[in-house]
């Protein structure tokens, strides 16, 4: 059975998302995918989807969609609004929307995104691997733009025998394990007494590609340049301006700034607005 996804209104980021391109980093090919794997693995579950078939990430402010046949569908992430056509939807939940009918996701409630998975997935042809769009390098499917059509997959099962799951709480504070290294030598002990000791706020220039902090500057104990080197998911670059920059999906493979650490698990970030709190621990403190 096939059919395609026509997108009536894109919103402010819309993209193709999977789990990502892993096994390429040799190659300087960034893993990409969608912020919350879990809520993207949930969503695919919820219509009856292998785990990695792609959906798309949509950002703050909705979108709305329509399909071309009859497909079971499931929203993650944030709450939000959903209507299939004039009936309302609940996110976390499989919905049957009928063939031609308008599903409208509306603007994010306390978070940032959501995940929609659709029974037999977006067919759109992968890329190293992977359907996902990486919106600093362009591998992949360009974001969403209004009037875009996307193929859609085969159903490979029925939806998930559930009524509704619920996801975790949001939060207006986080707090984020981090490593030390490997240029923590770069920064005075002062620099990592706030680090560790004191709070910073998401920016709202944060993408994809890094959650930009803005709080207390991050002084230097070495001058100077330091040559391009590896980054990895998680690692916390610090600028010139001395705020600290956590690089999420989308990073570069590479940069010219210290990283003064390593965040564990960047997964809270995907849901962090502007202004929410980060704070930084480790086994250091």
């Amino acid at each position: 059975m096939t059919g395609e996804l026509v997108v009536l209104r894109a919103g402010a980021l819309t993209t193709v998302q999977d789990l990502g391109r892993p096994g390429y980093a040799h190659l300087g090919v960034p893993r990409s995918g969608a912020l919350d794997p879990a809520a993207l693995r949930l969503a695919n579950r919820l219509v009856g989807n292998p785990e990695n078939t792609a959906g798309l990430e949509i950002t703050v402010t909705g979108c709305a969609l329509r399909l071309s046949r009859a497909a079971t569908v499931a929203v993650t992430g944030a709450e939000a609004e959903i209507r299939v056509g004039a009936r309302p939807g609940d996110t976390g939940r499989p919905l049957s929307v009928p063939a031609g009918t308008v599903l409208r996701i509306g603007p994010a409630r306390g978070g940032v995104r959501n995940w929609l998975a659709v029974c037999g997935g977006i067919d759109v042809p992968p890329v190293l691997g992977s359907r996902a769009t990486d919106t600093l390098s362009g591998l992949g499917p360009p974001p969403l733009r209004d009037g875009d059509r996307l193929p859609l997959g085969t159903p490979t099962g029925p939806p998930a025998p559930v009524d509704l799951t619920v996801g975790p709480p949001q939060r207006d504070e986080l707090r984020l394990a981090v490593r030390l290294g490997p240029r923590d030598d770069w920064f005075t002990p002062a620099a990592l007494d706030r680090l560790l000791g004191t709070a910073y706020t998401v920016s709202p220039v944060s993408n994809r590609v890094g959650a930009r902090l803005a709080g207390a500057p991050l002084p230097r104990a070495v001058a100077g340049e330091l040559p391009s080197e590896g980054i990895v998911l998680g690692a916390v670059q610090v600028p010139a301006d001395g705020q600290p920059l956590i690089f999420l999906a989308d990073h570069p493979t590479t940069g010219g700034y210290p990283v003064v650490g390593v965040v564990a698990d960047v997964t809270p970030l995907a849901q962090a607005r502007p202004g929410t709190t980060v704070r930084f621990h480790g086994p250091q403190r």
